[in-house]
């Protein structure tokens, strides 16, 4: 934990691992064997559970717990109040430890306000998932969902921005000008 930055009220539990730059605010609790990354934002109230991998540069706002079974890559965002579950089908009388389902999101991932990331799901790189969306399945690279459940609505840049596609299936970024193409239901970041 040297180099990082805790706030006197949060938790980390001996045996948890936060990279340098990280910063962990108000009320948050790590739990002894996870690990953290460089450069992060835990925000205020979080809950990061044992054996959880976090990358570099993830920023997790207010009120987010991440559970064992889900692994986040560098560069995600979890908007505020964004929820992972790790079972299926819990059952209070019939406990799944230690058979939690491993959802994975994927490198430069959004996910926004109150989302809902059901267990098990892949979240491809640089997707985005709107506010409220609940999350049943996998979610493409660069692919944009939105609504109960999540439904694709589009394609997004490695920016987040909006893409609009020419006969060919070609588009740009309106914001970084990077090129894309899609291909038989799937992007493809060409330069």
């Amino acid at each position: 934990m040297e180099g990082a930055q805790v706030h006197p009220s949060a938790v980390c539990d001996e045996g948890c691992s936060i990279g340098q730059g990280t910063r962990v605010w108000h009320f948050s609790h790590v739990m002894a064997g996870a690990r953290i990354g460089r450069d992060c934002v835990i925000g205020q109230n979080c809950f990061i559970a044992d054996g959880v991998t976090i990358g570099d540069r993830v920023r997790i706002q207010n009120n987010v717990s991440v559970y064992q079974g889900v692994i986040l890559e560098d560069e995600v965002f979890c908007g505020p109040s964004v929820v992972f579950s790790n079972v299926v089908r819990p059952r209070a009388a019939y406990p799944s430890k230690p058979n939690y389902e491993v959802t994975r999101v994927r490198k430069g991932a959004t996910l926004g306000a109150n989302a809902t990331i059901v267990a098990g799901a892949v979240l491809g790189e640089h997707c985005f998932v709107a506010a409220g969306a609940v999350v049943r399945s996998n979610v493409a690279a660069f692919e944009l969902v939105a609504g109960v459940p999540a439904r694709h609505l589009g394609w997004v840049s490695v920016r987040g921005e909006s893409l609009t596609f020419d006969s060919r299936g070609a588009a740009r970024c309106p914001i970084g000008g990077d090129r894309y193409l899609l291909r038989d239901g799937e992007l493809i970041q060409v330069d």
